[in-house]
């Protein structure tokens, strides 16, 4: 090579010995040429690298600094090339956060399974039927409509008593109960609390009933109270009427505390109510929602949390009392142990435990599940009905959290007060918030969920009533209460802070099928709720945080893919298009959940294949982003030729995005494909092509596997997450070695891209052995530098390298360690015994 050549950063990248014979050789010789003694020494001295040795005379020299200043300037703009598409967010030095992203985005995908039937059970067609003796209910919410107050009938209680399951800790209930004769009990909806509540009074008010329950009036003696007129209307009757009237009497009274307004009873409030109770010696039961209204309430004298009734004893309980009716109608043909055990095994299959997609059943949900596997038992309801009513359960719980929430605040007030704005709005809305942040941040910190759904409670609450502006209470959170009335549960974790695993305390729901539920939930049934949601979304992708704007778009995707044309006109395009990379990756994210539909993957290739050729530079920023997903383009092919178009354009403003997207796409299975085509670009006879196949091939030296991990379970690099993805390959993919050797070795000597090249080489040679000084890549290296080093002036070049890694002043690398990775490179076959004589 000249000195102008050299100089300009403009010579072809040579090939490897046996390469395409098309491109010119680089530094003016090939491969298999013997070293020149000049060519020698320049390899040693870092500064004169494939440079003449200077004469005497101010023109040489200033021709020489010239050289050297553009040769500077050339490798500068390579290592810009290489940076993470993050970078100018974070710093030119500074770490990103792209493999926290990716990380965030793998969890977030195994919430939300795209071979999920979103649409196989409508409510609309399939309410209610009767198959033989079994009436199957889909809609198994019991409604609050109700009888307000008046006796309980006979028949409840009898069906009560044989097929009520008691919770953990019903013992004790029924002790304080009997003690103080009022008990406030505190639960989330749904859970059995009504059931426990009148079981409890069933006892206390007089002797056990028989198996058939035929003690006359055993109704009487528990009542239900209207819960209008609260604990001070029911304390002012019973001291109104005649003790002898209601003697032995057990009082249900289910108190709502989430209005407007409202006011929970006070502790004096409950000493008058239990005081009359004594007086005429009659019980009551108290129930409430665990939340921070009822707080007060379950921590005085008289309060009790009341956990939920065990899933499988639940089950079991309702599914022997439904194939008793059948098997006491075949007069002994078929045992009832044998049909419960068929049902029993059907209810643990994989495909109806996915179907179900909760952890933990509830009464109503527990009595639909045994219908339905009854039913299937006895051969009345075939398997595609079966799974389709399994699956309206986490729907059912999703219709119900958010059926009516705000009816409350859009009524007319009963005295309006000017100027004031709605009263417990944030109160209201912060259950239906804290559900939404939770299906859409599952997995990430406990405290990022709630500090999400308080963006939210500030949008629902401006969209509700924008004439005021909302209250925000500081002090109304209840954790516990979080969990109990969203289904969650927290697990401890860890999480990443600016490269860093910190532990942390996680939040998930209870049941892989609720995220899904609960966002389908709301953006299909509650049209309003679009614009708030659609705005959050879009202040969830500016946050910092990788566990935060990750998961917002994957959620996000599973959005638009339930209406694509609102979601591309309110998130996608304009996220497409903003300023910050964050938002650009937020919007490629979003196409790539999406795509993973079946039913919108035509349409987003081919949106992002127009981008990718017409679109503005931050569109086509973009859809360099979502085709380095692998799901964006109809074959790996057409995802390389959108990149390449992407690249060269624009005198390679974009090479730096689209050479990290193709190195993503060697994370797939079609790796080969990829680094042929990288080849092919190295060696093209246009330099802006050249350039993009040199810096991809930087770039995937400096490219860990976390950062372009793909989404298969079993990946054969999921096991080595911290490598870096060249090492890795080469162990779990032997037979490309030679490719990325050949690759590697054009970068490393080609004058524009050589000096960022050593310094990837260095790195790769740095993880060797980990800081805690256990073994690192190791394996790696040892399958990659005998193809890198094939002969002396590569091995040459390798022996510099480890003296200046020897010589580091900050970070020097032990020489034990040095001349293990020396002798990886030279096998024993081609060791001359020099190597120990000279050190």
């Amino acid at each position: 090579m000249t000195d102008d050549q050299q100089a300009g950063g403009g010579a072809e990248p040579a090939p490897r010995k046996g390469a395409d014979a098309r491109a010119p050789e680089a530094d003016g010789k090939a491969r298999n040429d013997p070293p020149r003694a000049d060519e020698d020494k320049a390899e040693g001295d870092e500064g004169a690298a494939g440079s003449d040795a200077p004469e005497e005379g101010d023109v040489k020299k200033d021709q020489g600094k010239k050289q050297e200043e553009e040769r500077e300037r050339a490798a500068g703009r390579f290592k810009e090339h290489t940076r993470d598409p993050l970078a100018e967010e974070q710093g030119e030095d500074g770490t990103t956060d792209l493999a926290a992203a990716s990380r965030a985005r793998r969890a977030t995908r195994m919430l939300f399974d795209t071979g999920r039937d979103l649409n196989s059970f409508d409510r609309s067609y399939f309410q209610s039927a009767h198959i033989g003796d079994i009436h199957l209910r889909m809609d198994a919410r019991h409604s609050g409509a109700g009888m307000r107050s008046g006796p309980v009938p006979d028949e409840e209680l009898r069906r009560l008593r044989r097929v009520h399951v008691e919770p953990q800790g019903y013992v004790q209930l029924r002790n304080a109960l009997g003690a103080r004769r009022l008990l406030v009990l505190g639960a989330a909806p749904g859970t059995g609390r009504t059931s426990t509540a009148l079981s409890l009074l069933d006892e206390v008010t007089g002797p056990a009933a028989d198996a058939t329950g035929t003690e006359p009036g055993a109704g009487s003696r528990v009542r239900r109270v209207d819960p209008d007129g609260g604990v001070r209307k029911l304390a002012g009757s019973l001291a109104g009427e005649g003790e002898e009237a209601r003697r032995g009497t057990g009082y249900l009274l289910e108190l709502s505390l989430t209005g407007p307004g409202t006011l929970p009873p006070d502790e004096m409030d409950l000493d008058g109510l239990a005081a009359a109770l004594a007086r005429c010696e009659s019980y009551a039961v108290v129930v409430v929602t665990v939340g921070s209204a009822a707080n007060p309430l379950l921590a005085g004298r008289y309060g009790r949390l009341c956990p939920p009734a065990p899933t499988q004893e639940l089950l079991t309980t309702r599914l022997r009392e439904r194939l008793e009716e059948h098997v006491a109608a075949q007069d002994g043909e078929v045992r009832l142990e044998d049909l419960l055990a068929g049902a029993e095994e059907l209810a643990v299959r994989r495909d109806v435990k996915d179907a179900v997609g909760l952890k933990d059943l509830r009464p109503a949900e527990a009595e639909l599940l045994a219908s339905l596997l009854a039913a299937h038992q006895l051969g009345e309801v075939p398997r595609d009905e079966l799974l389709a009513g399994c699956r309206s359960l986490a729907a059912d719980q999703a219709q119900e959290w958010f059926a009516g929430v705000d009816r409350a605040l859009t009524a007319p007030p009963a005295e309006p007060e000017g100027g004031a704005g709605r009263p417990g709005t944030a109160a209201l809305f912060h259950p239906v918030a804290f559900r939404i942040a939770l299906a859409v941040l599952g997995g990430a910190s406990h405290s990022a969920v709630a500090a999400a759904a308080h963006l939210l409670i500030w949008e629902l609450s401006v969209q509700c009533d924008p004439d005021h502006t909302p209250a925000r209470p500081l002090f109304c959170d209840d954790p516990e209460a979080d969990l109990a009335l969203s289904r969650a549960e927290l697990t401890d974790g860890r999480l990443e802070v600016a490269g860093t695993e910190v532990p942390a305390r996680l939040i998930w729901y209870r049941g892989s099928a609720l995220p899904s539920a609960v966002l389908t939930e709301i953006w299909d049934r509650h049209f309003p709720v679009r614009a708030p949601i659609v705005r959050w979304l879009r202040l969830l992708a500016d946050d910092p945080r990788p566990q935060v704007w990750m998961r917002a778009a994957v959620a996000a995707g599973e959005l638009c893919a339930r209406d694509f044309d609102h979601g591309y006109a309110e998130l996608i395009r304009p996220l497409a298009e903003a300023a910050t990379p964050r938002r650009r990756i937020f919007a490629a994210t979003t196409l790539d959940q999406a795509a993973g539909h079946a039913s919108h993957r035509k349409a987003v290739r081919k949106l992002v294949d127009d981008w990718s050729r017409y679109g503005t530079k931050a569109l086509r920023w973009t859809a360099a982003m979502a085709l380095g997903y692998g799901n964006a383009a109809d074959t790996t092919e057409d995802a390389l030729d959108a990149l390449a178009r992407i690249g060269v354009r624009d005198d390679g403003e974009q090479l730096a995005v689209a050479s990290f997207n193709a190195v993503r796409l060697l994370a797939l299975p079609d790796g080969a494909k990829v680094l042929r085509r990288m080849a092919d670009w190295t060696h093209h006879k246009r330099a802006e092509y050249q350039d993009l196949g040199l810096v991809t091939t930087v770039r995937l030296a400096v490219t860990s596997v976390d950062e372009v991990l793909s989404d298969e379970p079993d990946s054969p690099l999921a096991d080595r997450a911290d490598w870096p993805l060249p090492l890795a390959l080469a162990v779990s993919r032997p037979e490309l070695v030679l490719p990325m050797a050949d690759l590697m070795w054009s970068a490393l000597n080609t004058a524009r891209s050589k000096d960022v090249a050593l310094d990837a080489l260095e790195s790769l040679l740095r993880s060797a052995v980990r800081g805690d000084g256990t073994e690192g890549t190791r394996p790696g290296l040892a399958a990659l530098l005998p193809a890198l080093a094939t002969e002396e002036n590569d091995r040459r070049r390798l022996d510099w390298l480890l003296r200046r890694m020897m010589n580091d002043p900050e970070d020097p690398l032990p020489d034990a360690q040095a001349r293990t990775l020396w002798w990886l490179a030279v096998p024993p076959k081609e060791r001359t015994g020099e190597e120990d004589s000279h050190g």
